[in-house]
């Protein structure tokens, strides 16, 4: 994929508060202190500081018909069930029994991936509150014949579609988890994307086994690569939780320049930055979103990265596996 010349909606930063030069800031770049990542972009006004940016940048995905089709669909078809009321007694069961149970749910109901881990105040964005102790971290792959057409236009949105459906199927994946969990008498309350709630879900997904973060600022998982979406139920369910995956991605991400030379704002940094305490994988929020709002959600570094290629990501894992000594 070639890269493309940008020049950003000048109106884009008119629109930020006064209180913040840079998005950047919002998000801790630089930071030192660790402490829980505060509301962004994508969350509601009230908890927002840059709400009037946010609903700038959403118009493009209302004006977009086939993709608001999707995204804003209230249909129980296509984003799940409602909740029902949780049952007054708990059914008792082991941890590995609630593992096992909720794992083969979550692969019949349409999930791809899932994962365990206990929740960590981390993990939920500043002013909010989870009341559950655990989360199940649930992945749904995306149709990459699909997502290769990134980024998406007005005239071609196939891939802003593809983006859209598959959030509103790890919603309907949650929604169910969350109706069995609590027609079974626990606590339970499901979370999807891209619209922010509480649940900050990228950290919990690598605690919770389902991959590394990537240069990009989206996981790789050791199947699925960077082009699945997440989605996740919050629960007082006993499982067993699972421990972070390490196979190989965040080596590979530190020689891998792909996603770098295709981003056309250059919003991916070569290096790790400092963000709220942790050196990690960073995205410049100022060169990104105004990309995004051009091309109905952008996507091209997840379509780009070796490890998202059907014929690439699976040669990967092996060879990454190979030189740690491991098995696939």
């Amino acid at each position: 994929m070639s890269k493309t010349e940008f020049s950003p909606d000048p109106k884009i930063k008119e629109l930020y508060p006064e209180e913040f030069e840079s998005g950047n800031d919002l998000n801790g770049l630089g930071e030192t202190e660790a402490r829980p990542a505060s509301p962004f972009f994508w969350h509601p006004a009230g908890k927002n500081p840059f709400i009037e940016l946010t609903q700038y940048v959403g118009g493009q995905f209302f004006a977009a018909a086939e993709t608001f089709a999707e995204l804003g669909s209230q249909d129980p078809e296509k984003i799940g069930p409602k909740s029902v009321e949780q049952a007054p007694e708990k059914i008792e069961k082991s941890p590995e029994a609630w593992t096992k149970e909720i794992e083969e749910f979550v692969l019949a109901n349409e999930g791809d991936v899932v994962g365990f881990t206990d929740l960590d105040p981390m993990f939920v964005f500043d002013s909010y509150e989870i009341d559950q102790p655990r989360l199940v971290m649930i992945g749904v792959q995306q149709d990459y014949e699909n997502v290769k057409h990134a980024p998406a236009s007005f005239e071609n949105q196939t891939a802003s579609v593809e983006m859209a459906k598959q959030y509103n199927r790890g919603l309907r994946v949650a929604r169910r988890l969350s109706n069995h969990l609590r027609a079974q008498g626990y606590s339970a309350k499901p979370y999807g994307g891209p619209f922010a709630s509480a649940l900050n879900m990228v950290p919990a997904a690598i605690a919770a086994g389902l991959g590394e973060l990537g240069k990009h600022g989206s996981l790789i998982n050791r199947t699925l690569g960077a082009n699945f979406r997440l989605a996740a139920v919050a629960t007082d369910a006993p499982f067993d939780t699972y421990k972070p995956d390490v196979f190989g991605a965040d080596d590979f991400c530190t020689n891998c320049q792909i996603c770098v030379k295709a981003c056309p704002p250059d919003a991916i940094s070569d290096e790790k930055q400092m963000v709220r305490g942790v050196e990690k994988w960073y995205v410049d929020f100022d060169a990104c979103i105004p990309y995004i709002k051009e091309t109905i959600g952008c996507g091209i570094c997840i379509t780009v990265c070796p490890w998202s290629r059907p014929q690439v990501g699976p040669n990967l894992l092996k060879k990454m596996l190979k030189k740690r000594g491991e098995e696939v």
